[in-house]
Parts: C-alpha cells; sequence; structure tokens
C-alpha cells in the first residue's frame, strides 16, 4: 500500500463507478468503507487530510459502554443512553475479538470517600456488566483503604474508605482506524488520504458523486457513485450544506482535551476513575504506552480544524488531579495534550453538551446525500451497519450478510501473545513489546525490514519507536508526509511532543527518501510538521 497502491486506487477512483463513496477517514467513514466492502458493495473513500487526524485519533482510548450514560439512562429514564450503553458493551467485546493486538482489558479503580458511595458505584458497575451479559470482561468488587492504595499509591489517601474496582476496554485509536481502512483495501477498497471533497456531483437532481483535489499534488477530479455518504464526524454540517446551503444544523460540537503526564501518575496495568468532578462530569488517568494519560474535558466549542487546547482546559484537568492526587503534577511536567470535537445530536431541550445523546443518527439528504453521525468509537462497526443497512432498504443498494463482527482487522489474524516472545529475542524488551502492540502479526515483518535495511535505531532517545516504521509507514500504510508517521503510524507525537520534534528530522529524511522528495519539498515537508508541533502545548 505505499506510493504505487495510491496511484493505482487514484487512477481506479477516476475510472470505477462505485456503489457507495465515503467522505471522511475517521472511525464512522473507515467503518463505512469496511462495512460496505465486505459486503458486496464497491467502495471509495476520500479524507481531506489522514485518516484519523482529527476526532478518532483524539478519544480517551477506552473501548467502554459509558459508566456515564448509564448513571444518566437510570436517572432520566432515557432510552436513547441506556440503548447506547448496551450496545457499547457488545460491541467492546468484537473490537477485543477482531483486533486483539490493539483492544485489551484494564481495571479500573475508583476512590471513595464517604461510605453512602460505597454501595451507590458498586451497585451501578454490577448493573454495567449486567448489561454485558456473558460479554463481561470481569466483576466489580469492593476493597477497603490500604489495598486502594497499594494498587493505586498515587491516590489521595486522606479521609480514603475504599475503592470500587472494574474492568474495560483500552485501545489505540489511531491505529484501530488505519487497521479498519487497511482491511477494507485488503478487500478491494479503494481509500485515498489527504484528498478533500470540494464539490458534490448532482445529476437528474441527485448527488452522484463528488469533485476531489489530491491536496499533495494539486490534482482534482470526479468520483462517481451511486450513494455518497457524509462521514465526516464534527464536520457533517459543512458537507451537508454543500449538498443543500439551507440544511438545517444537526450537529452541536464539544471539546474533550486530554493531558499526557509521565508514567509515575498511574499504575502500569490500573486506571482511575474519579466519578465526579467539580461541575459533576468524570475523569479517567490511564496507563497508554507508557505514560500516563488524563481527561477529559467537555466543554461547548466551535468547530474548527486540528482544535488545540486552551490553558483553561489544561488548568481544568490539572486542577482535579492536584485534588485527588498525593502526587502533584503541574504544567511542567505535561508531556502532551490534545483536543478533540465531539460531534453530538443536536437537542434544543439540553442544558449543555454532556447531555447530549452520543447516539448515531442516520440522515437522507433533500438531494439523496447520506449522513452518518454522532455516536462513540466503541461502536463504530454498528453504525457501519446501519447504515449500510439503510442503503439497502432506502437507496436500493444490495448488500450481503454483515461480517464485519468476525472480520480480523489488519494485523490480528495470526496475531498471538506468543509472538512477544520471539521478537523479544532480537530486539530490545520495549521495543519488542511497542511493535508486537502496535502492528500485531506484522510485527515481525517490521523487525525484518529493521534488521535487513540497518533501520534499527530508536527516532527519540528513550522511546520504543525505531527507524523501520518510517520506511513500513511509507512502503505499506498509506504514510505520505512526517506527521502522518509521528502522529498516527506511531503514536510519538500524542506521546512526547518534544520527543516528536526531535526525531522529525529523521523522519522526515526517510521519507524524502521513500517517496521521492526533491531537497525543496523535504524542507518544506518538515517546517509545515514543525510549525504544528510548535503549536502543542
Amino acid at each position: 500500500m505505499g506510493k504505487m497502491k495510491r496511484a493505482e486506487m487514484q487512477k481506479r477512483a477516476q475510472n470505477e463507478q462505485f456503489d457507495v463513496l465515503v467522505i471522511g477517514g475517521g472511525s464512522a467513514g473507515a467503518g463505512v468503507l469496511l462495512e460496505a466492502q465486505t459486503r458486496g458493495l464497491k467502495a471509495a473513500l476520500v479524507e481531506k487530510y489522514d485518516f484519523s487526524t482529527e476526532t478518532s485519533s483524539r478519544s480517551t482510548k477506552l473501548v467502554h459502554g459509558g459508566v456515564r450514560y448509564l448513571e444518566a439512562a437510570i436517572k432520566r429514564l432515557d432510552r436513547v443512553q441506556w440503548n447506547l450503553v448496551r450496545d457499547a458493551l457488545k460491541e467492546r467485546a468484537t473490537l477485543l475479538r477482531i483486533a486483539p493486538h490493539l483492544a485489551w482489558k484494564i481495571e479500573l479503580l475508583t476512590p471513595l470517600y464517604t461510605w453512602w458511595e460505597v454501595p451507590y458505584y458498586l451497585t451501578g458497575l454490577k448493573l454495567y456488566e449486567a448489561l454485558a451479559g456473558r460479554a463481561r470482561l470481569g466483576r466489580a468488587y469492593f476493597i477497603p483503604a490500604a489495598e486502594a492504595a497499594r494498587r493505586f499509591p498515587q491516590i489521595k489517601k486522606q479521609g480514603l474508605k475504599g475503592a470500587v474496582v472494574y474492568a474495560d476496554g483500552q485501545f489505540d485509536d489511531a491505529r484501530m482506524n488505519l487497521a479498519v481502512v487497511f482491511t477494507a483495501l485488503a478487500h478491494g477498497a479503494v481509500a485515498l488520504n489527504h484528498t478533500e471533497a470540494v464539490a458534490l456531483i448532482k445529476e437528474r437532481g441527485r448527488v452522484a458523486g463528488a469533485e476531489v483535489r489530491d491536496r499533495l499534488s494539486g490534482d482534482t477530479y470526479a468520483i462517481r457513485a451511486r450513494v455518497v455518504v457524509n462521514a465526516t464526524g464534527p464536520f457533517t454540517d459543512r458537507i451537508r450544506r454543500m449538498e443543500d446551503p439551507e440544511a438545517e444544523p444537526i450537529l452541536e460540537t464539544s471539546s474533550g482535551v486530554h493531558l499526557v503526564l509521565p508514567p509515575d501518575y498511574a499504575p502500569r496495568e490500573m486506571g482511575l476513575l474519579i466519578p465526579k468532578t467539580e461541575d459533576g462530569r468524570v475523569l479517567f488517568v490511564l496507563p497508554w504506552r507508557g505514560y500516563t494519560l488524563a481527561g477529559t474535558t467537555d466543554e461547548p466549542a466551535e468547530v474548527s480544524e486540528h482544535p488545540v487546547p486552551t490553558k483553561k482546559e489544561i488548568d481544568y484537568i490539572l486542577r482535579h488531579l492536584n485534588k485527588h492526587f498525593d502526587l502533584r503534577p503541574d504544567e511542567g511536567e505535561v508531556r502532551s495534550a490534545w483536543s478533540g470535537l465531539r460531534p453530538l445530536v443536536r437537542d434544543p431541550r439540553a442544558a449543555d453538551t454532556a447531555q447530549l445523546a452520543r447516539d448515531h443518527v442516520i440522515v437522507d439528504g433533500r438531494y439523496g446525500l447520506v449522513t452518518l453521525t454522532g455516536g462513540k468509537w466503541t461502536t463504530f462497526r454498528k453504525m457501519a451497519e446501519d447504515l449500510v443497512d439503510h442503503l439497502e432498504k432506502a437507496h436500493g443498494l444490495k448488500p450481503t450478510k454483515s461480517v464485519s463482527a468476525h472480520t480480523p482487522l489488519y494485523g490480528a489474524e495470526g496475531f498471538t501473545p506468543g509472538g512477544l516472545k520471539e521478537l523479544e529475542a532480537v530486539l530490545p524488551t520495549d521495543v519488542a513489546r511497542h511493535l508486537h502492540q502496535t502492528y500485531g502479526d506484522r510485527a515481525k515483518a517490521v523487525a525484518e525490514l529493521a534488521e535487513q535495511e540497518g533501520l534499527t535505531a530508536r527516532l527519540a532517545k528513550g522511546h520504543p519507536e525505531i527507524e523501520a516504521e518510517v520506511v513500513w509507514a511509507a512502503r505499506h500504510e498509506l504514510a505520505e508526509c512526517p506527521l502522518d508517521v509521528l502522529e498516527r503510524r506511531t503514536r510519538l507525537a500524542f506521546l512526547d511532543v518534544a520527543a516528536a520534534l526531535s526525531a522529525l528530522p529523521r523522519v522526515t529524511a526517510l521519507l524524502a527518501r521513500e517517496l521521492g522528495w526533491s531537497e525543496t519539498e523535504t524542507r518544506r515537508r518538515q517546517t509545515q510538521a514543525e510549525a504544528w508541533l510548535n503549536l502543542a502545548p
């Protein structure tokens, strides 16, 4: 799936008629691409930037039903929230099955400081597990204060009565997004990153495709399809207005900010759920790829590309960590921070964005554009399945039965936990674990590439990412610029911005060699990436 593969897909995009053209390369769009292609439909996808550039790479990294949504469902007798939790718990099990290298079980500890909280939270979490049925990952249980402090030494011990522990799922969002895209490509789909839909084609009063522009070359061309699907997350209403300038907005957006801190703030295999902050929201503190991830906020936000966290949002998270931890992180310990925009189905009755439903909706536009929006990462596969079912009922397409719940994703088919030992025999332990978790059954091939071409050096001191991954990303994973590698093929820029900046010159040089850039183009790409990384807090 390297440079030649991209050229081949561009040729196909221009010369073939598709059943489905998807605009948007995040989790929802990638899910629709895979669902449609594996159900016998000819499918293509275009993404303005890179796959998973925006919201879908900026999540809390949890594959979960949503404990907060369950609480809201019970308090408000809200069937939408109840169904969302039930569906998400079922989909959680599916993701852990079809991508075991990218999704795994994690235990979460909820510290309690008043005795009345013990039955409240324990009962709620047991109900959460009951909803999961056979797909549950464990049983919720209470532990006394001393045991809670032993398991999560960083929490505030003064006044601690005990804690409730439960199991949920964790994952690598951007790598999961890529795995879905690459699986669809293996089944014959077309997917083009850095390709912007600039206009919709209409024939006989119906949407019949899109005019697109390759943002790398500047070339424009048409892609024709029987149905065009708008799966652009927070940018949904922009595409809807491309079809119908008078279309009423159906979304509101909120900003979710996360911080990355040194590993000292969380044990290696246990996370923390703070169930109620000063404004009634929840806060997670999680181990993730050797660091500590803390978030999130939930504030109304304007739709914008590449949002950057504000100081106020960063201070909000740090303030709550200082309140609940004996260790007291400050701004100087933040290694990275990012903001993601959540697409929330609009409800004028909701008091704030924390109350808006995350459940997904499918909307048919005036001229045939089909929009899929809302939902959450965990339910992306079901969203896609519902969308393709809708195309059969309302748009005359003839898909076969869904198989996506049983289709192993890229890297999963030959993945076994035992494969780690084989890698550890030839690589440092941290590098072996990183490759094993990132590439699954392709990890051995990445390791062989490193050995054969002398690309075993680390990209940044103290980090497990190695030079071979840059070359692998260019040859096999459609990476076209330094940030594709630093942010999504590896996650270095999400973990440590300073480390990503130090790795940038070497990453750029390796990409330039693989993709045939001129010296001028190489400098331009490096300068662009450096400017973006320097925007990060």
